[in-house]
Formats: structure tokens, C-alpha cells, sequence
């Protein structure tokens, strides 16, 4: 019994001598070299400075600029709601326009999608939608619309147009990335009974990535009622354009008015896509 217990009793010191080796080896894997760390944080610091000055960034210019700010926003109180039917009617339009402009844009985004994920398109169709996407993200907006103004004159048409084309590019690649980091074991599972491609889409790559498709599309949305603002400034439909021509008119109180309807409209649906992003997680 005696030898028993001196065997077990040097057994235990060489298991925990493994057990701590590999507990080192695992979180050696983990560590950064602190060499590296502090390079990689020099070189950002550097790009910052090298940025801000590069930008003109500069607080005290803010600071000297900081009374005709005040003075402005004195201009703009008390608003003006003498229109308020009018900027209702705008805001209607505008929340319609990205309603539709949301609704096209995730649905070619998602088309677009499937031929940018790795785990689904061939190489010759990947790349190419890869960079098509990548194209129209580099597009600005205001261009965008006003190459659809140009071709179908102004209205919110137009703005429907360019807040499509530009939902390609911007969520697009977003839906494709919500697909390629998928599980993939249900997509090992179908593909060793023999399940053809669009089958594996179908059963195991869309109901994982349905909850982000469908929460990036709630927050393309509320985008695009942001977006949908700023294209009426080139005659894009929208309140956008009424904006623009209270600031050039100098009719603060009207402007304010457009100002707070804004806030209260996106702050109602942000509170709606919020309870909707809860439900589907």
C-alpha cells in the first residue's frame, strides 16, 4: 500500500508539470511580442499626427470660431412651424423614398451577395462582384444622385435611384461577409450527404445569416432617412431640397422646424428597429 502511495505521489508532480507546460504553450500562442505592441502603436500615433496636420485639425481655431457657432444656433430659435403641413407632406415623401430605396437595395445587395462570398461563388464570379461592390462604394452619394437626376430630371425618383445603387455597395459586402462567417458545420453535414449548392444556401447558410441580414437591413434603413435628406440637396426629392432652400433664403425658423421633425422621425424608427433587432437575436 505504501509503494501504492509513493507512485501516486510522483505521478501527481510530473501531471501537473504537463498540465502547466501546456497551459504555458496555449497562452504563448495568444501573446504579442510587446516589441511589436509598441511598434504598432508608434506607427499609429504617428499616422494620427501625420493626419491631423495633413487636416488642418485645429482645436483653438474651434475655440476662436466658437461665438459666430453660438450665433448661429440662436438664429434658429424659436422654429418656425407656420408650415407644418408642408414639412409633414416632405417628410412623408422622404420617408417613402426610403422605404422603396431600402426595400430594392437589400434585395439586389443580397443578389450581389451571393456572388461575392467565397463560401458560395466560384473565383470568376467572386472577384468580379467583389470589385463591382467596391466600385460603387467609392462613389459618393450626391454624384450618384445627380447622374440619375441628370437621367430622369428631379424628384425623388431620382433619390430612390441613387439610394438603391448605393445600397449595393454599401451593404452588399456587409451581407456577404455575414454569409462567409457562418458555421460551417450544417454546410460539412449537407455537402457529405450529397446536397447540391443551393441547397446548402438554402438549409444552411441563409437561416444562420438571416438575424444580421435582417438587422444590417433595419440599420440601411435608417440610413437612407438620414440619406434621404442630404440627396434633396441636388433636387433628389426628399426634405432634403426644402432644406436647401431655407438655408438660402436665410428662413432659420423654418430651417429649425425641418431640423426637429428630422430628429423626431428618426428617432421613432431608430426606437422601432431597435425593438424589431431584439426580437430576431
Amino acid at each position: 500500500m505504501s509503494i501504492i502511495n509513493a507512485r501516486s505521489t510522483k505521478q501527481e508532480p510530473q501531471q501537473n508539470d504537463k498540465q502547466q507546460a501546456e497551459i504555458e504553450r496555449q497562452l504563448q500562442a495568444f501573446r504579442v511580442p510587446r516589441a511589436r505592441v509598441a511598434t504598432g502603436l508608434l506607427i499609429a500615433i504617428g499616422f494620427f499626427f501625420w493626419s491631423t496636420n495633413g487636416a488642418q485639425f485645429n482645436f483653438l481655431m474651434l475655440g476662436e470660431g466658437a461665438t459666430n457657432m453660438v450665433d448661429f444656433i440662436g438664429r434658429l430659435f424659436p422654429p418656425d412651424f407656420s408650415q407644418f403641413a408642408l414639412i409633414v407632406d416632405l417628410l412623408i415623401e422622404t420617408l417613402q423614398m426610403a422605404i422603396v430605396g431600402t426595400v430594392l437595395g437589400a434585395v439586389l445587395a443580397l443578389i450581389a451577395a451571393f456572388g461575392a462570398s467565397s463560401n458560395i461563388a466560384p473565383n470568376w464570379l467572386y472577384y468580379p462582384c467583389r470589385w463591382m461592390m467596391n466600385i460603387i462604394r467609392s462613389l459618393p452619394d450626391l454624384v450618384i444622385a445627380l447622374m440619375f437626376v441628370s437621367a430622369v430630371g428631379l424628384g425623388p425618383f431620382a433619390g430612390i435611384l441613387a439610394m438603391t445603387v448605393g445600397s449595393i455597395g454599401s451593404i452588399g459586402k456587409v451581407f456577404a461577409e455575414a454569409m462567409e462567417s457562418v458555421d460551417r458545420g450544417p454546410i460539412t453535414a449537407l455537402e457529405s450527404v450529397g446536397a447540391s449548392k443551393r441547397q446548402v444556401v438554402q438549409y444552411a447558410i441563409l437561416p444562420q445569416a438571416m438575424p444580421m441580414l435582417t438587422s444590417y437591413t433595419l440599420l440601411l434603413f435608417e440610413g437612407n432617412i438620414r440619406g434621404a435628406t442630404i440627396l434633396g440637396l441636388v433636387g433628389a426629392g426628399g426634405i432634403g431640397l426644402e432644406l436647401t432652400t431655407a438655408m438660402n433664403r436665410y428662413e432659420y425658423g423654418h430651417l429649425s422646424a425641418m431640423v426637429i421633425c428630422i430628429i423626431v422621425l428618426v428617432t421613432i424608427i431608430d426606437q422601432f428597429s431597435a425593438i424589431i433587432r431584439k426580437r430576431i437575436q
